[in-house]
């Protein structure tokens, strides 16, 4: 059976086109030169101009004709006739002329086009006068516009409706995802035995390792825990500072259970279209029910999971991420408690999220990603460095020991940053040096090489920086100084002391923080020793003793004035590090908060200048080390210093 003939608008443009190039060859009307405005002035005045139709753009002229042409027999020919318009009935005349006629036709239209030219109109008060004088025939014309007006205002605006309504067809007949508006943008990684994530990558996290494997066992074996009645956990929520696993941990968990991992990030959801973050969610949670049992993963889940009586929520009309939060909670209450599927959650701010989040049955439970502990950051440096070629001096028990406060991610780049050292330098194996440079790097910043400040300024800094280290060895409690340098790093430092705890400390005394305050003054103590006045160089030291000491004040309650207060204002755990807020308070509390500030920090920067002036000879030979080698390590300060304080 012959199958029928479709017409598509294609065919009807080229149609369309095909006509108007038909008309545009067959019926076109004269051409007409340009001429400049002073010429046509000048053939006016010569009487030249036979009339003149004047629009608002432009002046159409048509010359004289001549009074006689020659002709090969001395005759005259009768002026050419103007060239009228094409109709449909002439055109098989058209078709069927002899050569001479063809010829005859193309010398009258060359002579016609010599007659008319077209100038443009510019503004001359004169011209009319001009052409009254000289008998010139001249008449006005409003240009008609309707075929560009009638194409730009009906045909342009119907055919882009057209092409679009079109384009939605032809989508909506391959399927309701074709656009993919509301498909979700989830990351499917399939249950893979080479590439999957094992708890042995994990490393430093053995409390939230042990809290989660109770997860992978329900995955793995389900009839163990429900021939006793328990229950799927629906939800699991990672908390803790940034860079400290939580993602690594949640593609370990599916890596363990051998099942699929939906992992995506929680602003993957929202996107400028009213509708679309819920439409992602009921997507995403349809494609896990299909691959049951799997794990969803949503990161940064504070992104759609803040609290709805949040202070920066919209308040009233429409909010596209509290739809989206509310879909997602109608999605956990709907989950099938005989589908596999487990909602992971990772955030660092757990206390911006919604308490109907929180609940029981929807993220039943709160992991907590802690900040590693000395061996915690010892096991991951392990496993951060099972792809480099180490030296046999490397100590991952001392670098961990130097580097309080890293996490996975700070310790992972404390890795590649030593095996670029090392490859920079043509080491044969990442040794030990390296490590030690790198955490140099990463702690004060970029070396800064070449003489850019004075000598002076340069022994000011040995004798700053000795006389921190000097306190900080001779104060009891204060951390022991590892390194000293006077080699500038970052953006402001132009020399810095390194002092580590021996091991990890959670609880700190008054007098330890007293010690510390006085450590930070000593650099200011023996500038003014040696000098006889202070620099600015003290500027960030001073910044942190007077934060220590209104902190002790404020929070500790280790006032002497008003002891055991603390006007911290209660709220909720924040791995951000963001500044807390302090209570409301009279005028005289904080009168005599500052007044007790000021006390602690001119007692410990008078016991700066005393422990300085008792050592004033080690001072001396330290701060001449210093200029002489600009860097001195733990050793050497034992050596100068002798045995510290307990």
């Amino acid at each position: 059976m012959q199958r029928p003939v479709r017409f598509s608008f294609g065919y009807y443009l080229a149609m369309f086109a095909a006509i108007f190039l038909l008309q545009s060859m067959l019926f076109s009307g004269y051409k007409t030169k340009e001429i400049a405005y002073s010429q046509f002035r000048s053939w006016i005045a010569e009487g030249r101009v036979e009339d003149a139709v004047i629009t608002e753009g432009k002046i159409v002229g048509e010359l004289k004709e001549p009074e006689e042409a020659g002709k090969p027999d001395g005759g005259t020919v009768s002026p050419p006739s103007k060239q009228t318009p094409w109709h449909l009935s002439t055109l098989w005349n058209w078709i069927t002329r002899t050569e001479a006629e063809i010829e005859a036709a193309r010398a009258r239209a060359r002579a016609e086009e010599e007659r008319h030219f077209t100038v443009v109109a510019l503004p001359d008060p004169e011209l009319i006068n001009l052409l009254q004088r000289q008998g010139v025939e001249y008449r006005g014309k409003v240009e008609s516009k309707w075929l560009s007006n009638f194409f730009l205002n009906w045909i342009v605006p119907f055919g882009i409706l057209f092409l679009l309504w079109g384009f939605l067809m032809r989508k909506m007949q391959q399927g309701p995802n074709a656009l993919k508006v509301g498909q979700s943008k989830a990351k499917v990684f399939e249950a893979d035995p080479e590439n999957r994530v094992h708890f042995s990558d994990v490393a430093g996290v053995d409390e939230a390792i042990e809290e989660v494997s109770e997860v992978v066992s329900f995955l793995k074996e389900p009839d163990r825990y429900t021939r006793l009645g328990a229950k799927l956990p629906k939800g699991l929520l990672l908390i803790g500072p940034p860079g400290t696993g939580k993602t690594l941990l949640a593609r370990a968990i599916a890596g363990e259970a051998e099942v699929p991992f939906f992992s995506l990030s929680g602003s993957d959801f929202l996107e400028m279209f009213v509708g679309v973050g819920a439409a992602r969610v009921r997507d995403l949670f349809a494609a896990a029910k299909e691959k049951a049992p799997c794990i969803i993963f949503i990161d940064e889940l504070d992104a759609i999971g803040k609290s709805r009586g949040h202070p920066a929520a919209p308040v009233g009309g429409y909010d596209e991420r509290e739809n989206t939060l509310n879909q997602l909670l109608v999605e956990l209450d709907g989950f099938d408690e005989r589908v596999a599927v487990v909602l992971m959650g990772a955030t660092n701010r757990p206390e911006v999220l919604d308490p109907a989040l929180m609940r029981p049955g929807r993220f039943d439970r709160q992991v907590l990603v802690d900040r590693p502990h000395r061996e915690g950051r010892r096991a991951i440096l392990e496993v951060h460095a099972r792809s480099l070629v180490l030296g046999a001096d490397v100590d991952f028990a001392d670098i961990a020991a130097q580097t309080p406060g890293f996490v996975g991610a700070d310790l992972a780049n404390l890795c590649n940053e030593a095996a670029l050292l090392a490859s920079r330098d043509d080491h044969a194996s990442v040794e030990m040096r390296d490590f030690q440079n790198a955490i140099e790097r990463v702690i004060g910043g970029l070396e800064k090489k070449g003489n850019f400040i004075t000598a002076e300024e340069r022994r000011i800094v040995a004798y700053h920086e000795s006389g921190h280290t000097l306190v900080g060895h001779f104060t009891a409690g204060a951390d022991p100084v590892q390194k000293v340098s006077i080699v500038p790093r970052g953006r402001a430092a132009l020399g810095y002391t390194m002092q580590a705890p021996l091991e990890d400390r959670y609880l700190r005394s008054r007098d330890e923080l007293l010690g510390h305050i006085r450590v930070l003054l000593g650099g200011r103590a023996a500038e003014e020793i040696v000098f006889g006045e202070v620099s600015t160089g003290a500027s960030d030291d001073l910044v942190k003793a007077s934060t220590i000491a209104r902190d002790m004040l404020t929070i500790y309650g280790m006032s002497e004035r008003l002891p055991n207060l603390s006007l911290m204002h209660q709220s909720e755990t924040s791995f951000l590090g963001k500044g807390s807020e302090l209570v409301p308070h009279s005028a005289e509390v904080e009168q005599a908060i500052s007044a007790e500030q000021l006390e602690i920090l001119a007692a410990q920067y008078a016991a700066a200048k005393e422990t300085i002036g008792k050592h004033r000879d080690e001072l001396e030979t330290l701060a001449t080390r210093l200029l002489a080698r600009e860097k001195l390590e733990s050793g050497d300060l034992l050596e100068i210093l002798g045995a510290r304080s307990a």
